[in-house]
């Protein structure tokens, strides 16, 4: 990173580290910068880091629904320092897009010693998971998707989460979390 990067900057790019994109293209554009990155799925996203201090209204959402139509992505993140208003969270949500709240660490959370590693399972390792136990997901210890090891991880409602933890007595140890 460098000196000159801005917080926005190294939160975005703490982020694509964190869920593994690839970064394909990175441009300038009027109060934001636009990274086009692949997904390890293959799929492609436009992640906007909106550059200034204030709040995010719809016409950001709008500007990058379009890019993203213009492109023929299918999804969008936005990035900022700033808050987002109620009506770009709600059109937010109907355009495919995800907000990453401006608490969203510029640091890289997994380095830290008393931060978990935090995998999400693939919908066939969430099937065999819950039948190999036979239980329901619901019934699993919860976690909130606005923890931010699972926004790191791009965990959202539904999914389950194995956390992997160092214990001195059992070696490394497994827990699962259904996400909130």
């Amino acid at each position: 990173m460098s000196s000159e990067e801005t917080l926005v900057e190294k939160k975005t790019t703490v982020l694509i580290k964190l869920r593994g994109y690839k970064i394909l293209k990175r441009e300038d554009i009027k109060n934001a910068i636009s990274y086009t990155v692949k997904m390890k799925d293959g799929k492609e996203t436009i992640i906007w880091a909106v550059t200034t201090d204030g709040t995010v209204g719809v016409a950001y959402v709008t500007q990058l629904k379009k890019a993203m139509d213009d492109a023929k992505i299918e999804k969008g993140i936005i990035t900022t320092i700033g808050k987002y208003t109620h009506t770009a969270k709600t059109r937010a949500k109907q355009s495919k897009i995800e907000l990453i709240p401006k608490i969203f660490p510029s640091f890289q959370i997994f380095d830290h010693d008393f931060v978990s590693k935090h995998e999400l399972l693939t919908p066939e390792e969430k099937a065999q998971f819950l039948e190999e136990h036979k239980v329901q997901a619901y019934q699993l210890p919860r976690i909130n998707a606005h923890d931010p090891a699972i926004i790191a991880v791009g965990g959202k409602p539904g999914d389950i989460v194995r956390v992997i933890r160092n214990s001195t007595t059992a070696g490394k140890y497994e827990a699962y979390r259904y996400i909130v």
